[in-house]
């Protein structure tokens, strides 16, 4: 008997790692339909939100009928708790990643990001992407530094949402304000995403210790690596 509710905590994990590889390939597909205006792609991704939907559903079935039926304590009640927390933190990454391929579509055939500011929402994308990563990992090894160092690779996508609004206020500024409020919307976007991920990463420490983690950062610098693309 404790072999199979073991075996329900098991699968419930397997579920949260399921959906972090969704979301993780849905930033990666939508970035890379927004730095080349690839409306198909674009497409896919925002298919693919029933997909995660239907994801979401399923974990947070699971998650109560343990809590209904197993009455979890200790770890095990927080494992299923963070889990809950856990599901709608993804949901909302899910949809993020629609809103920017969404952005993608509706502005179709034209770019919706103007050539000199792909550079940086492609660093924006692999920063998301990799996070993604670094959060499902966290989840599955329980490893609370993991989690931590997180919050040091979230800085930097916040100074390059803070830092785009400089370029957007500058006065040579060409592109229209339609075009910078897509830019503003789009960075928000990202930036957004990126929170979720270290808010997910963040029930590891919850788990683990029984106590919310409200750790700011690590020691060291933490790079992401070049290659963040998923799969």
């Amino acid at each position: 008997m404790r072999d199979a509710y073991h075996d329900q905590l098991d699968l419930l994990g397997g579920r949260l790692l399921g959906m972090t590889r969704l979301v993780g390939e849905a930033m990666d597909q939508a970035g890379f339909a927004l730095s080349e205006t690839d409306a198909e792609l674009a497409a896919e991704v925002i298919a693919g939100g029933a997909r995660l939907s239907r994801a979401r559903q399923e974990a947070e079935e699971h998650a109560y009928a343990i809590l209904a039926l197993q009455s979890p304590v200790a770890t095990d009640l927080r494992v299923v708790l963070a889990a809950t927390q856990a599901v709608g933190e993804l949901d909302r990454m899910g949809r993020l990643a629609v809103h920017v391929a969404e952005a993608v579509r509706r502005r179709y055939p034209e770019p919706v990001v103007p050539a000199v500011l792909i550079p940086r929402f492609v660093e924006m994308g692999r920063i998301a992407v990799w996070l993604a990563v670094m959060a499902g990992k966290a989840i599955e090894t329980r490893d609370v530094t993991l989690a931590r160092t997180l919050v040091s690779v979230d800085d930097d996508m916040d100074d390059l949402h803070r830092t785009l609004f400089t370029v957007i206020d500058y006065q040579d500024w060409a592109y229209g304000p339609a075009t910078a409020v897509d830019v503003a919307l789009l960075s928000r976007y990202y930036e957004r995403f990126a929170d979720h991920a270290v808010s997910l990463a963040r029930q590891t420490t919850f788990v683990v210790t029984g106590r919310p983690d409200r750790a700011e950062t690590v020691p060291g610098q933490t790079r992401v690596p070049a290659d963040t693309r998923v799969g």
